[in-house]
Formats: structure tokens, sequence, C-alpha cells
């Protein structure tokens, strides 16, 4: 672990969140060659933090040695430049079983995914996570989302356990968010964190804003870091125009090409990074690769974002020339 506490790096990140994606060889095999390059990549690009072997990850298809491998691989990489936080789930004694594999590995910190298959009340869900906080030295940080879904009085209870630091939401209901947030701040004051979890958070960006929620992962970053920097910086610099610009020329297509496939939320992501260049092989299963004309409307669609960027930088050339596109034209396209 790094000297510095994880809340206090995470608090003002210098740039997106970077949820990296799991290399696998020709044969299916980890490939931790190109994967350290994937991470390598994104840390000199601008992530303020890498979040190994999570959703985007493929954390539900690594097996335990491969998990610690890929952990103690992006530490490695990282060297210490910015936190990296490792994910963990399943059942109470599996889900502490990661966490001392990234420990073991060097990890500074977990994102707590929700527990296996079952559907649990409160009580039990504040049980399951402060038995894994209790399990490492590791701040954890909880996901809510599917099966993992709290009340308040829930989070509340999280917050005032020791080691649990935050909060991230992959629900997207911002009236229980704003609930929770105000709950928290009344019972609990500190500086518990919260982030936007949903599969691309640029789209709620604004709005989970406008409760105090600003840190979110980029799955975009993934596969065109530009353009999640570009949004990152105009989000924090409350340059709504430009937000939008990026929402409805980029992010809002992208969100619905998405939704043609289920688990696109990874295997349209790890499609995006062979695009530019790495081969990081093709999902596992029980998640399946985009079909081919999904990849090529992906394709346009990046280039569709670096245009809009280009020519926000007032560039000529083929940026202005792709710009000069309306915006329904380009969607017709997609």
């Amino acid at each position: 672990m790094t000297p510095a506490p994880l809340a206090a790096r995470l608090t003002v990140p210098s740039g997106p969140l970077f949820f990296p994606v799991t290399a696998y060889g020709d044969d299916g095999s980890l490939d931790l060659d190109v994967y350290r390059t994937h991470v390598r990549r994104g840390v000199e690009a601008g992530a303020a933090a890498v979040f190994a072997c999570c959703g985007t990850g493929e954390f539900h298809a690594l097996t335990p040695e491969e998990f610690q491998d890929c952990v103690r691989a992006a530490v490695e990489e990282t060297a210490g430049r910015v936190p990296v936080v490792a994910g963990a789930g399943y059942g109470t004694a599996l889900a502490a079983r990661y966490a001392r594999l990234a420990e073991e590995a060097g990890a500074d910190g977990l994102l707590a995914m929700p527990p296996y298959l079952v559907v649990a009340g409160q009580e039990g869900l504040l049980r399951h996570y402060r038995e894994l906080a209790a399990a490492t030295a590791l701040p954890v940080i909880v996901y809510q989302r599917d099966n993992a879904v709290f009340t308040p009085e829930t989070v509340v209870g999280l917050a005032r356990t020791e080691g649990i630091i935050g909060l991230k939401d992959g629900l997207g209901d911002l009236d229980l968010m704003q609930r929770i947030v105000s709950a928290v701040r009344v019972e609990v004051p500190g500086d518990f964190l919260y982030f936007n979890g949903l599969p691309t958070a640029e789209l709620t960006g604004l709005a989970y804003k406008g409760i105090g929620v600003t840190l979110y992962s980029s799955a975009v970053f993934c596969f065109a870091p530009e353009i999640a920097l570009a949004f990152h910086r105009a989000l924090n610099s409350d340059d709504d125009e430009t937000v939008n610009r990026l929402v409805d020329g980029f992010y809002r297509p992208f969100v619905e090409l998405r939704a043609q496939g289920r688990g696109y939320a990874v295997s349209l992501v790890k499609a995006g990074v062979r695009q530019t260049g790495l081969d990081v092989g093709e999902v596992r299963p029980p998640l399946h690769e985009p079909t081919e004309d999904h990849m090529k409307q992906l394709a346009r669609l990046v280039e569709r974002g670096y245009a809009l960027l280009r020519a926000e930088s007032g560039a000529a050339g083929t940026g202005a020339e792709a710009d000069s596109r309306s915006e329904s034209e380009f969607e017709e396209s997609v």
C-alpha cells in the first residue's frame, strides 16, 4: 500500500478512474504482457486510479490465481503513481479470500462486488460487507447494483464501519442516491466517497454532479482516453457546453449501441481496445463478442468522438470535414 490514504488520493482525481480490461491470448489464457501494456498506457494517458479486475476486467471470469497475477501486474506497472483498487466478490468467505489475495499483491483498496446469486436482506448485506472490511487492512468501496441495493439506513451503517470509505452506485436511482447522501451527511459527518458507477457514467455525469457525486468510472477511457479526458476536464470545470456536446455526439449514441447486446458493457469496450491496435483478446464465456456490424458502428462512433474534439480545438482538415455532418446524418450511419 502507498503511504497516502486511498480516500485522500481519490477525493479530487486528476483524471478519469480507469477500469482496464483483462487481456487474453489466442488460446484464451491470461496475457500479462499485453495487460501490463494496457495498464501502463492508461496511467501515462492520465488515469487517476486503476481499478483492476473489476466488472470491465471480467472479475467473474478469473481464477483466484489469475486475479492475483493481474492485480500484482497492475501494481507493478503503476509503480505508486496512482492507486490500484482490486475487485472482490462472491460469497463472504470467497470475497475475503480475494481481498487477501489483493492485499498480498500490493493493492491500495478493494471494490466490493455484490454477493453471488442470493437476494439478501439489509441486515445480511451489512454483515457481509462488514466481514469483508474486517478481512484485510485495505479500504473498501461498496458497489451498489443488481442484488446489492441499500436503504439509506444501511449505507449509514456501512459508513460507520471501519475500513469502508465509499459507495459506488451502479443502480441509477437518483432519488435513492440523494436520500443516501443526505442520511450519511447527517448521521456520519466526514468524507465518505460516492461514485457514479453506471456502465457509461459520463452520460449521467451532470445529473450525479447535481447531488454532489463527482467521482465516476470511465470505461470509455480504455479505448478513447482523449475523449474521456476531455469530458472529465469539462465536467470538473463546469463547462456544460462541452459536456453536452460530447453527450449528444458521442456518449448517448455509444450507450444506445451498448444497449443492443447483453454484456456489451464489457465486450464492446474490449472490442474498442482491440480497434486501437492493442490485441487484448476476446471476452470469456458466458459473455460474447459484438457482431461485426456493431463493431463497425463503434469504429465510426469513435471517429466521430475524435472529430468533435478536433472541432472543439479549431482544427481544420478531416476533423472539420467530419464535424460538418449533421447529428441526424451521423446517427443514421450508426
